[in-house]
C-alpha cells in the first residue's frame, strides 16, 4: 500500500514530464446538467447537453451500465468547446460507451458515432441511444460490440474504418484490460485522428497507463477538473 501511494505521488508530481508542450490546461468544474426530476424510476438519470433532454437508464449489475465522472465532464467540453472540436460530420468511434451519455452528445453535435462496449452492455447502450436520437433529425448512432485488444484487424480494419476522433471516459481504473485497453487507442488512433480521453484519477495505475500512453502518443493535458480529480487528455499519433 505505502509503495502504491509512493509511485502514485511521484507520477501526479510529474506528469508535465509525460505531456507534450502546449498552453496551460484549462481549470474547470463539472457543471450541474443533471435534471432534477420526481420519477419513481430510480434508475433513470436526466441530463440536458445542446440544448437538449437526455435521458438516461442505467443499470446497477454491470460497471459500463453507470454513468461515470469522466462522461460528464467529457459531454461538459465537447458542448462547450465546439469551436475547437467541430463533431459536424466527423467519424467518431467511443471506446466503453457505457450508458451511451458521450455518443448522445456527440450524435447531437452532428457526428457520426460509433458506440462500442461489451456485449454484456449492448443492451442497455442501444436502448439509450435509441431512445434519445431515433426522433431527431441527426445522423444515426451505430452501437457495435468491441472487446479490447480482440478481433480488431477483423472488425475494425484500417483501410475501412479511419475515425476522426476517438472518445473515452472513465476506461482506467482497477481492471485487468489495461494492457489490451492501450492496444484498442492506439490501434484506432491513425494519422490525423484525435483520441480525447476524460479520466478521474484514482491509483498509481491510472497513472502509470497514461505514462504508457505517453511514451506512443503525443498527449497534450486539454483540461483539468481538480474537484473530481478528472484530466481530460488529447493524444495523436507521433510524426515518422
Amino acid at each position: 500500500m505505502q509503495q502504491n501511494a509512493r509511485i502514485c505521488s511521484y507520477l501526479t508530481n510529474n506528469t508535465d514530464m509525460i505531456f507534450s508542450p502546449a498552453e496551460s490546461p484549462r481549470i474547470l468544474k463539472i457543471l450541474q446538467k443533471w435534471i432534477p426530476t420526481v420519477s419513481p424510476y430510480f434508475d433513470k438519470e436526466h441530463y440536458c447537453y445542446a440544448d437538449h433532454q437526455i435521458t438516461i437508464q442505467e443499470s446497477l449489475d454491470h460497471f459500463g451500465a453507470i454513468v461515470w465522472p469522466g462522461a460528464l465532464a467529457l459531454s461538459q467540453y465537447l458542448e462547450s468547446n465546439q469551436q475547437e472540436i467541430n463533431l459536424k460530420d466527423k467519424k467518431v468511434l467511443e471506446i466503453g460507451a457505457g450508458t451511451g451519455l458521450v455518443s448522445i452528445v456527440a450524435s447531437i453535435l452532428g457526428a457520426y458515432v460509433t458506440a462500442t462496449d461489451l456485449p454484456e452492455v449492448l443492451e442497455n447502450l442501444k436502448l439509450n441511444i435509441s431512445r434519445n436520437t431515433q426522433n431527431m433529425n441527426i445522423h444515426q448512432p451505430e452501437v457495435r460490440k468491441l472487446v479490447w485488444g480482440e478481433d480488431l484487424n477483423e472488425d475494425f480494419p484500417k483501410s475501412t474504418h479511419h475515425y476522426d476522433f476517438i472518445l473515452a471516459s472513465d476506461v482506467v481504473y482497477h481492471h485487468t484490460s489495461l494492457d489490451p485497453l492501450l492496444t484498442t487507442m492506439v490501434y484506432l488512433c491513425q494519422p490525423g485522428t484525435v483520441l480525447l480521453w476524460a479520466n478521474k484519477f484514482r491509483l498509481s495505475t491510472d497513472f502509470e497507463f497514461l505514462e504508457k500512453l505517453g511514451n506512443i502518443l503525443i498527449v497534450t493535458l486539454l483540461a483539468e477538473f481538480p474537484e473530481s480529480n478528472i484530466k481530460l487528455i488529447k493524444a495523436t499519433v507521433k510524426e515518422n
